[in-house]
């Protein structure tokens, strides 16, 4: 037990279990496998899902990863966006790559009405639950899977901090506070709201090393980026080859810039694509967004990066070593 009387020190959490953070090896850290709609999957099947279909698609595409040199993959679907640790479970049988699952809740403005009566002052009372799923996702695993979540992940967008997503924020800062286990966002970088949330995510102590603002390469406004990186976190230059929020030769002359201020610490790199998304179904994706894959950054993005300028060793910084940072636990020494 590590002096936070939870998380185990040292190692990172996947789906089959604890992995030594040297062997994470080069590591997209803001992807997705499935992301699906529960209640409409029920009720409505999309035409385009098949879930054996879906896992030998998963397969298939991890496996090539590992032969272009990924070897872990975070699995950023969380509830609101349909996760199945069962589904995910039966890819990661099958495939080298390690895949870490993540806790969290994904919702811009509201949560679902049970929130609304139950925790400290509501209707019904009691602790707060949000605090509780995440906590066990940690320290116990998802349901009834035994996978343990290895990373946080909070919301805001257009709607700002409502009160509903403050409460997501204040419990992953509670959580990650009890357990050590990082904490990665969805910001929207045009509002420059990622400031908003590192603001209050480190206000409640979060550690500014173990955490993320995710989807701050749709910027290319280097004052607020530069101003995010004064703080300490992390910026997740994470949607390459996601053509409908922007464009790629943006991001890599935005990628190359902080480099160029010595920043490659404080970057990583990824898609935020999926293999099956209800959201954006695969016959949409291929026919508008066809480099959104997990294989864009190495296949394309990468290779233009080196001939641009940038080091092989700001790569393994970027890819490896602040995956390994930010994917391990926090320690208190105390």
């Amino acid at each position: 037990m590590t002096a936070r009387g939870e998380a185990p020190a040292g190692v990172v959490q996947t789906y089959r279990g604890p992995v030594a953070p040297a062997d994470l090896g080069w590591t997209l850290t803001h992807e997705h496998l499935f992301v699906r709609s529960p209640e409409l999957d029920r009720d409505y099947p999309h035409p385009e899902w098949d879930a054996d279909a879906a896992v030998e698609t998963a397969v298939a595409g991890l496996e090539e990863l590992y032969g272009l040199g990924v070897r872990t993959v975070v699995d950023l679907t969380v509830p609101g966006l349909g996760r199945d640790t069962g589904l995910a479970a039966r890819v990661a049988a099958r495939t080298r790559v390690h895949l870490v699952a993540s806790t969290g809740w994904y919702a811009d403005e509201v949560l679902p009405p049970y929130f609304r009566t139950h925790g400290p002052g509501r209707l019904v009372g009691g602790p707060d639950p949000l605090v509780e799923m995440f906590t066990r996702d940690v320290v116990a695993g998802i349901g009834d899977s035994g996978v343990r979540a290895g990373m946080l992940k909070v919301v805001t967008d257009v709607p700002g901090m409502t009160d509903d997503i403050t409460r997501v924020m204040a419990a992953a800062a509670t959580v990650h506070a009890a357990t050590g286990v990082p904490i990665t966002t969805h910001s929207n970088p045009h509002l420059r709201n990622g400031l908003d949330q590192a603001r209050f995510l480190l206000g409640r102590g979060v550690a500014a090393d173990h955490l993320v603002i995710g989807h701050s390469g749709d910027s290319e406004d280097l004052d607020y980026l530069l101003t995010l990186l004064d703080l300490g976190v992390t910026l997740g230059m994470d949607r390459f080859g996601m053509a409908h929020t922007g464009d790629d030769e943006k991001r890599t002359a935005t990628v190359l810039a902080l480099l160029e201020r010595g920043h490659a610490g404080q970057l990583v790199l990824s898609h935020d694509a999926a293999y099956f998304s209800r959201v954006t179904p695969p016959a949409w994706r291929r026919a508008h967004t066809p480099h959104w894959t997990h294989d864009h950054l190495s296949r394309r993005v990468v290779p233009q990066l080196l001939e641009r300028g940038a080091r092989q060793e700001d790569l393994d910084t970027m890819m490896i070593h602040n995956a390994q940072r930010l994917l391990t636990p926090v320690v208190d020494p105390t």
